[in-house]
């Protein structure tokens, strides 16, 4: 279908619906397009978000909109509507021609009740207005067509004869009037009557006519007009302040379609979760107490609820609004009396009658109403005890544990999403270096130059920016002059070799220095000892002029390490050496002494005396002893270890070991055991019964299948058939450690040739013949333990996958992190490019040192001046951190075992595949393959991808990924941010005090009042406290009904899905509480 072309003069002005509604009417498709856009945009009341998208498109599809729009919009203007309402009203004339009239009137309503609903909130407004008063006319039509109920049903109840009808009328229209001419003004009084008057000289006729109405659906469309209003904002506001809107809707429940019923108790429903709703809905039942002549409120709705039982949705919407209306309030003494309201009128006995029926919708909205009662009994009861408390805490945890489950699932989503759309940004950038490649013409070789990895590399776009890279070399940075000496700034600098394809090549820190005024920074962080500025160029010529004067002893770097300790120690060598010697604590912090501990000379560790270890003898008990499964080292293995100084043998000499003998000995005893002894006894016993295994491994195998506990015939068919069901995957573990040997395989062989009976063998004896005889045995248990740990090991290794794909790329893609570290770079250069050169680049654990750099009054750190930076200059900075995610789990993760774990899983399923292959009729290892090779493909090229991805954002700031693991190279950011955050606290502290201190001087002087300053603080404190609350109060009950547009329908649709259910939960009995429904409290709703 082709696009509408636009509209001429002529024919916008045959178009009401574009000239009625403030569109332009002359409008060219180049000139004034994107201002009927806007004015069709203004007239649609669209939320923020929809309409910033539709401002993105382009003109034609503007264009487009603004066709389409004005061809689905009703023509018909409010006038037309209300003209026809008011016609439907005068009830003059010949009864036969308001027949002819009142026959469209249904229709009419339905075409209303579209337009309210569809058309944009401008054609509502002028419906709404003060010159058309749509609503006042829509409830003197819907007043006008439920009269004649109310005259009927009451005639029916006091059992009027025909000659008495007229008198019931009157007296049924002077109800209807009775209200208006004693109320009061309109918005002075809180009583809602009917403003509806009907002429009495007209009154047999005007009830003739409104029985014809009532005949039809008018009633039940005006309802839906109402609540199209309703929807809206500002005509939820003139419902809820109009005198009789909400009686007249109450009212329809008279009308005798059961669907119009359902309709008003919905309507109703949602107005009572409304704050301020409840009391008016309470106050149009007062209104339909007084009407329809009812002895109590709510008399008229019990008994429709028990004649209509054949009607199941009005007994669902009446349940439902009994239940709103009763426990919907706050105030539990009121709660109890509306309550007691709808037992009084019979409903606890109903609902008892209603306990069997068969409908799920009905029971579950009479469930909802019984959890909510409140029974005053059951408080007792639980005030006594902690019942409901200890109740509460199990449903907190167990909400609590939900919570961190979803949580980890979210972020496990999340960091899978982000993964995914890495690798899809990695496959496309290398489809687009291969494209470049064919497309371009040969170029003559040129040397190599190190470069990123080609699937990570940077768009030129971003690259070109930067202030290192031009004309293919670096461009030469100068030596900044500063007025004042500054302190060397100990960050670890790359060479200009280093930095290519890293993140320095894009920063520009000379650009920084010239925006930002650097004297303030010089004057705080200057050294206390000020000389003339240096020269780097005469010091290259004094280090090239100046000859070694002494011998050195020590390696240069560690060398100048020590001397900047010295320094800190600020004592002199033979203080330091004296307090040494005297342990003197006062004279040498403990700190020092820490940084001094690494400088202890290098020399071979202390040998054991006598350059040997001494034979020691064993020793001879009383009583047999347990064996000590300890570990014991080899006299060649304690050679410079704390064992060369200890002597145990002075121990046990010390001690009378009788006590431990008797408490530890073993339980089957004999004489003491003579090793020598023992070997002659060895040689000649001989054995007295056939054995294959050596006696600990079989006493260890005995216990092992203990732990099975099953036969040998079922352990060993299990394996066969691969059956997980049957066997642990603990007990798989223990078992693998007995598979046969080659000698014992050699001794079953024998027993086997030699025919000799199994029953002389051991119960572990005849497994491991049994077991033994297992094809491929080796194979199928590392299969079987292969399948068990497979889904358990990928669930676990695919997070951390993730983790490092998604903290990578958020580290590498973060524009506002690069801006951070290029102020980092400009700063350090300032103060070290005088001294030591300017730096191209440094070292991420270069971040620490911002905290050891102190100002020159020791009270800030230059990671708070740098701070305060940019706040102040660069404010769209402060939330980089914002842009880094999964750093934290990243930075748990050790990638070297991950992808180890990963190549494990894949030759684990090289071995599944095979032994499928060999034995190709085991379903087990069918189904295993199908499902979860799809899963190994998956985990591989995962671990591919968060190899690369990571080294990739290694190298890009300036690291060696060999020597630079997630373990360490995400937590040197994390702890950045954290100390960012801790000085970005610190600042704001300090404006705090500066501010109370100015406060404070900022007094009248001489003033004889500064001691009551904490008084009249804490005055104004009680005094801000106080308005708040009134702040709270006006909130709690608003005098104008404020909501967003579309509230009442999204109420009126929750509590069809979810009944109404309150969060404390009302104290029920038991004997109201039915078993087996589990229903979630909505929460009230507020405009």
């Amino acid at each position: 279908m082709g696009m509408k072309p636009p509209p001429d003069a002529d024919t916008m002005a045959q178009t009401p619906g574009l000239l009625s509604y403030g569109l332009p009417t002359h409008v060219h498709p180049l000139g004034n397009k994107l201002n009927a856009f806007k004015l069709q945009m203004n007239s649609m009341n669209l939320p923020p978000d929809k309409m910033q998208l539709l401002n993105q498109y382009d003109n034609e599809k503007k264009w487009e909109l603004i066709c389409d729009q004005e061809r689905f919009q009703v023509k018909n203007p409010p006038s037309a509507y209300i003209q026809k309402l008011k016609s439907y009203l005068d009830t003059g004339g010949v009864s036969r021609k308001f027949k002819r009239r009142v026959q469209e009137s249904t229709q009419v309503l339905r075409e209303l009740e579209i337009s309210l609903r569809t058309n944009y909130i401008g054609w509502v407004q002028e419906f709404l207005n003060e010159e058309n008063k749509g609503l006042d006319v829509l409830l003197e039509y819907l007043a006008f067509a439920q009269c004649s109920v109310t005259y009927d049903m009451e005639s029916t109840e006091n059992g009027s004869p025909g000659s008495d009808k007229g008198k019931g009328l009157e007296r049924s229209l002077e109800d209807l009037s009775k209200s208006n001419s004693s109320s009061p003004t309109q918005g002075s009084s809180k009583v809602r009557h009917l403003t509806i008057r009907l002429n009495p000289s007209h009154s047999r006729k005007a009830l003739r006519n409104s029985r014809l109405v009532s005949q039809k659906d008018d009633v039940h469309v005006c309802i839906m007009c109402l609540r199209a209003i309703m929807n809206y904002q500002s005509g939820f506001s003139l419902v809820m302040n109009h005198p009789a809107c909400v009686n007249e809707i109450t009212l329809s429940l008279n009308n005798k379609n059961a669907r119009t019923k359902a309709l008003v108790l919905e309507l109703l429903a949602a107005v009572c979760l409304v704050r301020g709703g409840h009391d008016i809905i309470l106050a149009a039942f007062d209104n339909f107490k007084e009407v329809c002549g009812e002895k109590n409120r709510f008399e008229k709705l019990m008994e429709y609820f028990r004649n209509e039982d054949t009607n199941i949705d009005f007994m669902v919407a009446c349940m439902q609004f009994i239940n709103i209306v009763v426990h919907s309030v706050e105030n539990m003494n009121f709660r109890v009396f509306l309550q007691y309201e709808f037992t009084h009128l019979g409903l606890d006995h109903y609902l008892e009658t209603l306990r069997l029926t068969e409908s799920d919708k009905l029971q579950v909205q009479i469930q909802a109403y019984l959890d909510n009662v409140f029974d005053v009994g059951a408080m007792l009861e639980d005030s006594e005890t902690k019942t409901a408390v200890l109740e509460h805490m199990e449903e907190l945890q167990e909400h609590v544990s939900q919570l961190t489950e979803k949580l980890q699932d979210a972020e496990n989503d999340s960091m899978a999403k982000i993964a995914e759309l890495e690798k899809q940004l990695s496959q496309a950038r290398r489809e687009l270096e291969a494209l470049r490649e064919q497309l371009s013409p040969p170029q003559p070789p040129s040397p190599p130059s190190p470069q990123p990895r080609t699937a990570y590399r940077l768009a030129p776009e971003r690259r070109g920016g930067g202030g290192g890279a031009g004309g293919g070399g670096l461009k030469v940075k100068k030596p900044i002059q500063t007025k004042f000496r500054m302190p060397v700034f100990n960050w670890v600098a790359l060479k200009p070799s280093q930095i290519d394809g890293t993140v320095f090549t894009e920063l520009n820190d000379e650009k920084v220095l010239q925006e930002l005024d650097m004297s303030d920074f010089e004057e705080q962080f200057k050294t206390k000892a000020q000389g003339p500025g240096l020269d780097i160029s005469a010091l290259k010529v004094k280090a090239t002029q100046k000859a070694p004067s002494k011998v050195t002893l020590m390696e240069s770097n560690r060398a100048k390490n020590l001397a900047i300790t010295l320094r800190k120690g600020g004592r002199s060598i033979q203080d330091i050496c004296t307090a040494i010697e005297t342990y003197d604590q006062q004279a040498l912090s403990l700190d020092f002494l820490e940084l001094l501990l690494r400088f202890l000379p290098t020399e071979g560790a202390p040998h054991a005396a006598g350059g040997s270890v001494k034979v020691k003898k064993p020793i001879q008990t009383k009583f047999r002893m347990p064996v000590f499964n300890w570990v014991a080292l080899k006299p060649s293995q304690i050679d410079g270890t704390v064992f060369t100084e200890l002597n145990d043998e002075k121990v046990l000499q010390e001690l009378d070991m009788s006590d431990f003998e008797e408490q530890f000995k073993t339980k089957a005893q004999g004489p003491g055991l003579d090793i020598s002894a023992l070997k002659v006894k060895a040689t000649q016993k001989a054995p007295s019964k056939v054995t294959l295994m050596e006696s600990n491994r079989a006493k260890n195998l005995a216990i092992t299948l203990r732990k099975g506990g099953r036969s040998i015939q079922d352990i060993c068919t299990a394996i066969e058939t691969y059956d997980q069901q049957a066997l642990s995957l603990d007990f798989l573990e223990l078992l693998l450690r007995f598979l046969p040997t080659e000698y014992e395989q050699t001794l079953i062989g024998k027993f086997e040739r030699e025919q000799q009976r199994l029953e002389e063998l051991s119960d572990e004896d005849q497994f491991m013949i049994r077991f033994s005889k297992i094809p491929r045995l080796a194979e199928r248990m590392n299969v079987m333990i292969f399948l068990g740990n497979f889904s358990d090991t990928a669930q676990l290794l695919m997070p951390q996958l993730n983790a490092i794909i998604a903290a990578s790329m958020s580290l590498k893609s973060s524009s506002k992190l690069r801006n951070i570290l290029e102020i980092v770079l400009a700063f350090g250069n300032y103060m070290n490019s005088s001294k030591r050169g300017a730096a191209y680049g440094f070292r991420l654990q270069s971040l620490d040192a911002l905290l050891e750099m102190k100002s020159t009054d020791r009270k800030q750190t230059l990671l708070h001046y740098l701070v305060r930076v940019i706040t102040e200059k660069y404010p769209e900075l402060t939330g980089f951190h914002t842009e880094l995610h999964f750093l934290e789990k990243a930075g748990t993760v050790s990638l070297d075992s991950v992808l180890q774990d990963v190549r494990s899983l894949q030759q684990g399923m090289e071995l599944t595949r095979k032994e499928f292959m060999r034995q190709d009729d085991s379903p087990v290892l069918k189904d295993f393959l199908k499902v979860n090779l799809e899963v190994m493909e998956k985990l591989q090229a995962d671990s591919k991808t968060a190899k690369e991805a990571y080294e990739s954002a290694v190298e890009y700031f300036g690291e060696n990924p060999k020597t630079s693991p997630p373990t360490t190279f995400f937590p040197m950011f994390m702890r950045f941010i954290r100390a960012y955050k801790k000085a970005e606290q610190d600042i704001e502290l300090w404006k705090k005090q500066e501010a109370a201190a100015k406060e404070a001087e900022s007094g009248p002087p001489g003033s004889k009042d500064q001691p009551e300053l904490p008084i009249q603080k804490a005055k104004r404190q009680q005094m801000d406290m106080i308005a708040e609350l009134k702040k709270k109060q006006m909130v709690k009950e608003p005098l104008i009904y404020e909501g967003k547009d579309g509230a009442i329908e999204d109420i009126i649709s929750d509590l069809r899905n979810n009944p109404y259910r309150r969060a404390d939960k009302g104290r029920s009995s038991a004997k109201k509480r039915a078993a087996g429904q589990s229903l979630q409290a909505t929460p009230d709703i507020s405009l």
